[in-house]
């Protein structure tokens, strides 16, 4: 395993764990499944865990495996404060405290402030008194370091960045998002300051592996590179040293496995022409064929309508990006078929997941595109029929 050092020289793996997609068993976190795959990751390295408030079962999960293994004090958990639910000094408390009991610890190794998209986040959260209630925490130790993680554009990143002395930062950055978000540019302006940069999105949402056009996935696999999209994603991002850490939401050993061999072998500065050519062949031909810039984050959910947004319009996309057929046949096995209606349909326009879309995708109106295109009129009474059949009670 690799190694880059955060703010104060303390070595943080180049791959990070992402706990946010854990296995789930019957609505539950499949935690023997979760410990198996944490574990190999551990033994290889990986020294960064990276969990949220609001990742159902995620803190709880990730703190009981860490006192099963006994490893708590050998690596450092990420975890993060909802601003967006802080709507007084009392409520940063509260949280914090539960989040501690979730995780069964007394301290946070990299604690952020979850989801900023506009300075004027920061800015409440200030007047709450929130720098005091940071230096009081890191005085007592139970927090480490000090970040915030970010989903709005590149001129926001900066004055956030700028207006406080920040330990570390986590933005959204891969080959598809060099100029959206903070981008490449905030990722050069945190390095610059001597800021370390925690990567999430590498994959774009799957974007960039099983979701890829086949002429993409066919422009890899005839590169002569040997390399899968997502190692090829993955060494993308740590060709560039101003990146600290890629997290990676693994779920299966053999994705850990393949993600940590290939932790141990990149350098900085060893991608060649011809691979910086791969990607931008790649991104053409995703660019070509994306209907709707959705990554599958799940920030606009859960919807009050029930609709389920990220499983529609990741369908949609691979209706253009794999064929029709392929993408109706994911909406009736995802979405047609759960017991409970999620259709597009059911959307009353209230807005509510706009307000929190990192891609700021006007979800609203590409919801009716694309339950237009994923239902036409006969596959409507195919679904019913099919709903009639095989959600009998």
């Amino acid at each position: 395993m690799n190694y880059r050092n955060d703010k104060h020289g303390d070595p943080i793996s180049i791959l990070g764990y992402g706990c946010m997609r854990f296995t789930k068993n019957g609505g539950s976190i499949d935690l023997d499944k979760a410990e198996k795959e944490i574990m190999e990751a551990y033994s290889a390295g990986v020294n960064y865990y990276d969990t949220a408030y609001l990742y159902p079962g995620s803190e709880t999960a990730l703190g009981e495996i860490l006192k099963r293994c006994g490893i708590r004090e050998k690596v450092n958990i990420a975890t993060k404060l909802p601003q967006y639910m802080v709507g007084s000094s009392q409520a940063i408390d509260r949280f914090f405290d539960e989040e501690l009991k979730r995780l069964q610890t007394d301290y946070i190794d990299y604690y952020l402030m979850h989801h900023i998209t506009d300075i004027m986040q920061w800015e409440k959260l200030k007047k709450l008194g929130i720098t005091d209630w940071i230096a009081r925490k890191k005085e007592s130790g139970q927090i480490r370091n000090i970040g915030f993680s970010y989903h709005g554009n590149t001129e926001n990143f900066l004055k956030v960045l700028n207006d406080y002395d920040w330990d570390f930062c986590q933005i959204q950055y891969n080959y598809l998002d060099v100029n959206s978000q903070a981008g490449a540019a905030g990722l050069k302006a945190a390095a610059a300051k001597g800021i370390p940069v925690i990567i999430m999105e590498p994959l774009r949402g799957g974007k960039l592996v099983d979701l890829l056009p086949n002429e993409a996935k066919k422009l890899i696999a005839d590169s002569g590179t040997g390399w899968t999209p997502a190692e090829l994603a993955f060494r993308w991002l740590w060709d560039q040293p101003e990146v600290t850490c890629v997290l990676s939401g693994m779920n299966s050993l053999e994705m850990v496995k393949e993600n940590c061999r290939t932790a141990s072998e990149v350098q900085p500065h060893s991608f060649t022409e011809k691979e910086f050519a791969l990607t931008d062949g790649v991104t053409a031909l995703i660019n070509r064929t994306m209907k709707v810039g959705c990554t599958g984050c799940a920030y606009c959910m859960p919807c009050p309508q029930g609709v389920d947004i990220p499983a529609i319009f990741r369908c949609y996309n691979r209706m253009y990006s794999e064929g029709k057929g392929e993408g109706r046949f994911e909406y009736v096995q995802t979405v047609a078929l759960q017991k409970e209606k999620t259709f597009a349909t059911q959307c009353i326009g209230c807005g509510k997941c706009e307000k929190h879309c990192p891609q700021s995708i006007a979800i609203r109106e590409e919801l009716k595109a694309a339950d237009k295109a994923l239902r036409p009129l006969t596959r409507k009474i195919q679904i019913a029929a099919m709903r009639t059949f095989m959600l009998r009670k």
